[in-house]
């Protein structure tokens, strides 16, 4: 009697009415889920190309709206710093025009050797301060007459100016850089109604002295 090793000769259990073509392994065939990924990752790529583009919107329009607020601040700065040094201006000039009188006595005493000593020494400094500020005097005898920086106080016909001349300074004026803060107040003189300048009337008298003198 031998005996049997279980699990060798044992056959499958085959149901009945079956035939032995329904026992056979059958191929794997693809799975529904394995078919539709292709379609899903078209998908997520449609998605996630949507996305960068939204992404992509919006970090443009944070650029624009950061160029634009960067222009806006130079702006401001700049309308800043403008208005910082007209106001520095205006006070400054504000306070120098105080000081002219005092500045004119300073040159009226000069005029007369009235400015010895201490006085000196204060209208001095007092000039020099001023000069540091940006306070120039201008104004002088024998220059044209212009409107815009002077002012005509006397007026008077001299035959020997060929235009209207400043032909005395009265009270000097004084301007901050290009800004005139007192004109000079002047007396002028123009050329007389009818006469020759002097000029002219020293060309005729070298053309008549010239032509005098013919040889014989």
């Amino acid at each position: 009697m031998t005996e049997e090793t279980p699990g060798f000769d044992e056959k499958p259990d085959v149901p009945s009415g079956a035939n032995s073509d329904d026992v056979e392994p059958k191929a794997a065939t693809p799975s529904e889920e394995e078919a539709a990924a292709p379609a899903g990752d078209v998908q997520q790529t449609a998605a996630l190309t949507a996305q960068l583009d939204q992404v992509r919107t919006a970090l443009n329009e944070r650029t624009a709206d950061l160029q634009r607020l960067q222009a806006e601040y130079q702006n401001y700065r700049r309308r800043v710093e403008r208005d910082r040094v007209q106001v520095k201006e205006v006070a400054v000039a504000g306070l120098l025009t105080e000081l002219l009188p005092v500045l004119d006595d300073v040159g009226r005493a000069r005029e007369h050797g009235e400015l010895v000593g201490g006085f000196k020494s204060v209208a001095e400094s007092l000039e020099t301060v001023v000069a540091k500020l940006g306070l120039h005097q201008f104004g002088k005898e024998g220059e044209p007459f212009d409107p815009t920086i002077h002012e005509a106080l006397m007026h008077s016909y001299a035959p020997d100016v060929t235009e209207t001349t400043c032909v005395a300074i009265l009270q000097p004026g004084y301007r901050i850089g290009e800004r005139t803060i007192r004109p000079a107040r002047v007396a002028v003189a123009e050329p007389q109604p009818g006469a020759t300048p002097a000029a002219a009337k020293e060309e005729k008298a070298d053309d008549e002295e010239s032509g005098g003198t013919e040889e014989v």
